[in-house]
């Protein structure tokens, strides 16, 4: 106990720098991914992307972050081995912040989309494997996130190719694809409105105390989509296009549409994204700051301190401006070229799985769910739209990922011990 009433507040300072290193790390990957097709199909700039995700992902995690988090994520070890030491836990924590962070720092270098949340989970099971006892891990639980590499993927993939199908059939192949886009595009924004809708109610509102049940939830996400469908159905029946326009033309108009409605998922997804994620870098914040306070004492939830949100919020914001672009390329160029309707197909996909999961329990990685959501896209063209190479990098990077933060925080959990005396 010493250790902790002795060092406390350099203890708290560790935590807080480390998190703020990685919420910067994801900024610089996992926001990339909800702004990449906006960008990738040139619906918005560069510039323009990372604006709006600053704004629309401080607000979610500065709002919706969540007042009370789990002190350990997802329950992923067990904390009755640490009642003795605390010290250790917080260490671990320490070295598990700065371990993900770095892995995050490299992979966004590398433009490599990865999961945050795999790099936080898979350095919390290394320190706690090697560095206190293979039994305090919840191995069943590592088991399900390595399942849902394939599975949320998959869902988003298949989701996004039937999308994208659907708008190819009705609107792109007819013969006048303007009149088509008039009749039907309505439809995609209210299936738009009710996802993003759900999404925004399930994910982020729960934080802030709106607490809905399931059959509120989808009750409110429908009206919201009626509205959504009858002011898309207004909108554009006011748009004015030239009749007498080749068909080139047309297409052209009809993807402006989707400019639209993609901007718009974009934005829900990044207030989502923040809101969830956020938790990956101030939860092991939140379980150091609460130990360290109630002397020892680990509890399963933790109040959050007032400077914890910002200290997410501004990291990630930070890390988005400052290497966020190199992930956004890969993303919204690398794998396959995107336009606003197959970008609006993948984004839709994405946010429906997100939906999917948060209802099952699913445990999931939006990188991942994204990456799955434009690969079925690029499908819908044939494996020749797809550009393999990346696509390989990208399937590397996620494997690497669990392994490379478990590495890492078991080098700096022990560097840490030493430094302490321990």
């Amino acid at each position: 106990m010493d250790i902790i009433s002795t060092y406390n507040l350099t203890l708290i300072l560790m935590a807080a720098a480390f998190a703020f290193f990685m919420a910067w790390g994801i900024g610089a990957n996992d926001v990339a991914n909800a702004m990449g097709t906006s960008v990738g199909s040139k619906a918005l700039t560069i510039k323009q992307a990372i604006i709006v995700a600053m704004i629309f992902e401080f607000a979610g995690a500065y709002l919706a972050g969540g007042e009370v988090t789990s002190t350990i994520r997802k329950g992923i070890i067990d904390s009755a081995y640490f009642i003795d030491t605390p010290e250790l836990l917080v260490f671990g924590m320490i070295g598990s912040l700065l371990a993900a962070g770095f892995w995050l720092l490299i992979a966004s270098y590398l433009g490599w989309p990865v999961s945050t949340t795999h790099s936080i989970i898979g350095a919390i099971v290394g320190f706690a494997a090697v560095g206190v006892s293979p039994d305090a891990v919840e191995w069943g639980k590592v088991l399900g996130i390595v399942g849902s590499w394939v599975v949320t993927p998959m869902i988003a993939g298949l989701l996004a190719y039937f999308i994208f199908i659907s708008a190819q059939k009705l609107i792109f192949d007819s013969e006048s694809p303007l009149d088509m886009a008039k009749r039907y595009v309505p439809f995609y924004m209210g299936l738009t409105g009710f996802v993003i809708a759900l999404v925004t109610i399930t994910k982020g509102l729960k934080h802030v105390g709106l607490n809905f049940t399931l059959m509120e939830s989808i009750a409110l996400a429908v009206g919201i989509a009626v509205v959504v469908f009858f002011l898309g159905k207004i909108m554009i029946s006011r748009l004015r296009f030239d009749p007498a326009a080749d068909r080139d033309m047309h297409y052209t108009n009809v993807e402006k549409v989707f400019a639209v409605l993609m901007v718009v998922t974009a934005c829900a997804m990044a207030f989502a994204h923040g809101s969830n994620d956020v938790a990956n870098a101030i939860g092991p914040l939140a379980a150091v700051v609460s130990i360290v306070q109630n002397g020892g004492e680990i509890s399963s939830k933790a109040t959050l301190a007032w400077w914890v949100l910002p200290v997410g919020a501004v990291g990630i914001v930070l890390g988005l401006a400052m290497l966020g672009k190199r992930v956004i390329a890969t993303i919204g160029k690398g794998i396959t070229h995107l336009t606003p309707s197959r970008g609006f197909a993948a984004e839709l996909a994405a946010a429906s799985t997100v939906v999917i999961a948060s209802g099952t329990g699913l445990p999931i990685s939006t990188t991942q769910t994204l990456v799955g959501a434009v690969l079925g896209v690029g499908m819908a063209r044939g494996i020749a739209a797809l550009n393999l190479g990346v696509v390989r990098n990208i399937v590397v990077s996620w494997v690497v990922t669990l392994p490379a933060g478990a590495i890492m925080s078991i080098i700096f959990f022990f560097i840490i011990k030493t430094a302490f005396g321990v």
